[in-house]
């Protein structure tokens, strides 16, 4: 498997063009999503987890009643990949 390639350029850019989204610690890019219900929120986690485990790239997640906090990072990068982004676009359209 080819090590994901960490990028440095762009991303205040893709966070001012993604409503929500800001910079988190260690090259992270996060967002919390008010999802109304308890009910909803973990539902999305539900659904958020599968997108994840189908790309092989697992977001740290926080559920606070009826919010979720999403942090996306590769590891292996030391900081944000391609696939961050793609993923946190996904997470916005299963959020609704």
């Amino acid at each position: 498997m080819t090590r994901p390639t960490k990028i440095d350029h762009g991303i205040e850019t893709w966070i001012n063009e993604h409503k929500g989204w800001e910079r988190a610690g260690n090259g992270a890019i996060a967002r919390t999503y008010d999802l109304g219900t308890f009910p909803a929120a973990v539902a999305f986690v539900v659904k958020l987890g599968m997108l994840a485990e189908k790309h092989d790239h697992h977001p740290d997640i926080d559920i606070r009643f009826k919010t979720v906090r999403v942090l996306w990072t590769t590891h292996d990068a030391g900081g944000l990949s391609l696939l961050d982004f793609a993923l946190a676009e996904a997470s916005d359209k299963l959020a609704g």
